[in-house]
């Protein structure tokens, strides 16, 4: 890994993971000091420590003063999930698939949104409503904020061809992510949207995605009726 790729805590954080994942560092061994990190990454001292102490906060490494920090006898087991290209999703079980864009528009981000999802101050996020078929059957509304900050090729995006769920998981890679799976009754708008009842229990996912500190989307995912999330561990 080149030091480009290692002068942020999250590329340090990641090459600190890789040699955890592959064994280079076994559990329980004594990893090198923050100052003989800094110095093979070329970096400040302060940008290893936000890497270990969020792998510390992983259970990943054990850190104790003057002791040092060492990689963890037993971490914990976390299960990971990918996001999926809903094309795909719609495609793997046979039916055809298509999408159609219901609203683009330049707006700044709701008041509401600005804990969880942090822009600058009075800039402007591209907002998008979409709805995706499949056979020609509602399948998922989808409501999205992307951050013009981080991806700023999104502002002259029609997504009428391609959806921006598939086209920010192909060119906008991401670190981290916070996702809320929940029911929710269908609102009058999405319940017409999805062919359904108004007050219609729907299975939902608010999701946001990250690079480093930065982040990328926040999408509102409501599903029709019958869906089920399938996922490994």
């Amino acid at each position: 890994m080149s030091l480009i790729e290692t002068n942020s805590w999250t590329g340090i954080r990641a090459e600190l993971l890789r040699r955890i994942h592959d064994r280079e560092w076994q559990p329980g061994e004594q990893i090198p000091h923050e100052a003989d990190l800094a110095e093979e990454f070329g970096c400040a001292r302060t940008t290893v420590n936000r890497a270990l102490r969020d792998l510390a906060d992983s259970g990943l490494v054990i850190r104790k003063r003057k002791a040092g920090t060492r990689v963890a006898l037993n971490p914990p087991q976390r299960a990971t999930l990918t996001i999926p290209i809903i094309r795909e999703e719609v495609e793997g079980l046979g039916l055809d698939y298509r999408h159609s864009l219901l609203e683009r528009d330049l707006r700044p981000l709701p008041a509401v949104l600005h804990g969880a999802f942090k822009v600058s101050l009075g800039a402007e996020v591209l907002f998008l409503k979409t709805l995706h078929f499949a056979d020609d059957r509602p399948f998922v509304y989808e409501e999205r904020y992307i951050n013009l900050e981080a991806v700023p090729d999104a502002r002259n995006r029609a997504f009428e061809t391609m959806s921006a769920n598939e086209w920010l998981v192909q060119t906008a890679p991401y670190t981290h992510g916070d996702l809320s799976l929940f029911a929710v009754n269908a609102a009058e708008d999405v319940a017409e949207l999805l062919d359904t009842a108004k007050d219609t229990a729907l299975f939902a996912i608010e999701r946001i995605t990250w690079t480093g500190v930065m982040p990328i989307t926040h999408v509102r995912l409501v599903y029709a009726p019958g869906y089920r999330m399938r996922t490994v561990i």
